[in-house]
């Protein structure tokens, strides 16, 4: 694969997972990759077959896959690899009183150099234009030793902890404390766990967001905290221009009504909200002027909240113009709602919308961090 210096904009699964799959054939010391959903797919079963290449000819590799995204997988669907002398590991296994908790992030890694990230589960869903095929994600390649080795770090301790054994558990719980911001890298490192309080996420978006004239959002699901609406909607009644791209086809129908309860306040201020129509959503993209952010949080309580996540901020010009022009792209594809359209809802679609974002507002939030510990 050509190196390149400046972070590369991958906007479709037939760019992201061939490019994928070549990185793997040519590490020569170590390939780790973490995903939320790994499926017994044509993709997964590609991704196996190199994997265990790879293992096979010296090069350690590593999987992290999160339990319940991974739920279907085969017991057997990964003995090639463990054969082969492959390390694969379950984030936090199913049991009834801890599924709340889960490992969302998107992340290959080879040789402790070269860096994919986004939103693209390992699934034969997101193996498309995102257009005409394949629900429409954005991902991200990056050549950067430094920004690698602080992800391996944070790969190698979610690894070690994954079985959520009650004192890993403990271990995982001050890992999260003493989780920082990590700058310098050519990208501005976030990463997000379960707890109460901003994240380092939330931290810098709230920053960014509170002066910007120019904020564009790209995210499968809209259930932002209060503080984010604010800024959004005073951005929008001062004249700045706001745009939002959210699921017109989603896979998660609970979450697109709690979305749409938000609208008409949101579209009152000025907020322009436009509706992905060829496929399913599922990418994460927010530009705010020269600032860009890319990975694997929504916009949504469980991102920001309950999940482990990982962004990465570019106050980059070159970077955030990429961004803009991905955005643009989806944009042809996507219909404005008109300000007008609470009004045509029927009192039993206005219902839907109300108790959806009750459960996933106050509900999830509440059972996953019981089961997690975070509140007493």
């Amino acid at each position: 694969m050509t190196a390149h210096a400046t972070p590369q904009w991958l906007s479709t699964g037939r760019e992201i997972f061939p490019a994928m799959l070549d990185a793997i054939r040519n590490a020569r010391q170590s390939v780790r990759l973490e995903t939320y959903i790994y499926a017994d797919s044509q993709i997964g079963r590609q991704f196996r077959d190199v994997l265990t290449s790879a293992a096979a000819r010296g090069v350690k590799v590593s999987v992290l896959v999160d339990a319940f995204g991974s739920w279907p997988l085969p017991a057997s669907f990964f003995a090639p690899l463990l054969a082969a002398g492959g390390s694969v590991r379950y984030f936090n296994p199913l049991r009834l009183w801890r599924f709340g908790v889960r490992d969302h992030r998107k992340l290959l890694l080879c040789d402790d150099a070269l860096v994919f990230l986004g939103g693209f589960n390992i699934s034969d869903e997101y193996d498309g234009d995102g257009v005409t095929r394949g629900w429409c994600d954005i991902g991200m390649y990056i050549e950067n030793p430094a920004l690698a080795v602080e992800l391996t770090k944070s790969f190698d301790e979610l690894s070690v902890l994954a079985d959520f054994h009650r004192k890993p558990l403990m271990r995982l719980r001050a890992f999260k404390r003493r989780r920082k911001t990590e700058a310098g890298l050519g990208g501005e490192l976030l990463l997000s766990h379960p707890g109460r309080g901003a994240s380092p996420f939330q931290v810098a978006l709230h920053r960014d967001l509170a002066r910007a004239r120019v904020t564009r959002i790209v995210t499968a699901y809209f259930l932002p905290t209060r503080r984010v609406r604010r800024h959004l909607i005073r951005a929008a009644r001062n004249g700045g221009l706001v745009q939002l791209i959210l699921a017109g086809r989603s896979d998660v129908l609970l979450s697109q009504l709690a979305a749409r309860s938000l609208y008409h306040r949101l579209m009152k201020a000025g907020v322009e909200i436009y509706e992905y129509q060829p496929q399913i959503l599922h990418a994460k993209l927010i530009v705010s002027d020269g600032v860009a952010y890319v990975g694997s949080s929504n916009l949504d309580i469980r991102s920001l909240n309950l999940n482990y996540e990982l962004m990465l901020r570019f106050e980059d010009q070159e970077v955030a113009a990429g961004a803009h022009g991905v955005f643009e792209q989806m944009l042809k594809h996507s219909r404005r709602i008109d300000p007008g359209w609470f009004k045509t809802q029927s009192w039993w679609q206005r219902w839907q919308y109300r108790w959806a974002h009750f459960l996933v507002a106050r509900i999830d939030p509440l059972v996953a961090l019981r089961q997690f510990g975070a509140v007493k």
